[in-house]
């Protein structure tokens, strides 16, 4: 399992909700986290890039009456699918680990 640095699993999960530019990734994961996650967009659109080669995000260019036009992504349904996928590894992984932090806390009592 991996779990280190799953920036995929985060940009999926952020655009469970809807669309979103690339700024609205960055600040919903880090708004979400509390914090805890950060992802430059220096690793952010070589990131985009590569989900949208595979098919799990769309990338479409939005004019915009405020400024120049921004690229907007929305998952697909392989992105949808991937992300069932990565929230069902995720599930098993976190209760492993309760299963030993629990069980070590009991021990300890």
């Amino acid at each position: 399992m991996r779990f280190k640095t799953d920036m995929e699993a985060l940009v999926l999960g952020a655009l469970a909700d809807g669309p979103l530019h690339g700024y609205g990734i960055v600040k919903k994961i880090r708004d979400q986290s509390n914090g805890l996650f950060g992802l430059p967009e220096s690793q952010l659109y070589p990131l985009l890039h590569q989900m949208q080669a595979r098919g799990w995000i769309q990338g479409e260019w939005e004019m915009s009456a405020s400024g120049p036009a921004r690229k907007c992504y929305t998952l697909l349904a392989p992105g949808r699918a991937e992300l069932g996928a990565r929230r069902q590894h995720f599930e098993q992984f976190t209760a492993a680990v309760g299963n030993l932090l629990i069980a070590k806390e009991r021990s300890l009592g």
